[in-house]
């Protein structure tokens, strides 16, 4: 008897579940252990949420041909945004220390004075916060985990939308 994958609703069911589950364990870090998330951080998760929103819409919705691919399209968008946000704050984690931006204002202040624009303007130009390695794991820091989720979780969310 061949092996069958399982319904592609079950895999973005499951891969919702991980994505869940990681954003569960940022805001775990945050609110339990007092680990203050920079804008990056911030930014990562906003992706992070969007990226598990498209799965659940996904599982829940269950479409074929043409709704599939759309699916697939959006779980990419989301993973790809992610991505890009987490390879940023890499960079600046890896910046030799006399090329660390300055910290800036924080970001609730930021979103208050600034237009939307203008705040992402200032987010990804990057600033000393975002610099700084409070968390690892097996010596990789967050970004890192962050990257490799959203290139995992992406990467199958697509496949799995597009193999009908």
């Amino acid at each position: 008897m061949p092996f069958m994958l399982p319904n592609p609703r079950v895999i973005n069911a499951l891969l919702a579940a991980g994505a869940a589950t990681l954003l569960s364990y940022a805001y775990y870090l945050q609110l339990v252990v007092g680990l203050e998330p920079c804008p990056l951080c911030i930014f990562q998760r906003i992706a992070l949420i969007g990226l598990t929103v498209m799965l659940v819409g996904a599982a829940v919705h269950g479409a074929r041909g043409t709704g599939a691919k759309i699916w697939a399209l959006l779980i990419g968008a989301s993973a790809l945004a992610g991505a890009a946000i987490a390879t940023r704050h890499l960079w600046l984690q890896n910046l030799p220390p006399d090329l660390v931006p300055a910290c800036g204002p924080p970001l609730d202040y930021l979103v208050e004075v600034l237009p939307p624009i203008e705040v992402l303007r200032e987010v990804f130009t990057g600033s000393g916060e975002c610099a700084k390695v409070d968390w690892t794991l097996l010596g990789l820091a967050m970004p890192v985990w962050t990257l490799l989720a959203f290139i995992g979780f992406g990467s199958v969310g697509v496949w799995n939308n597009l193999r009908r």
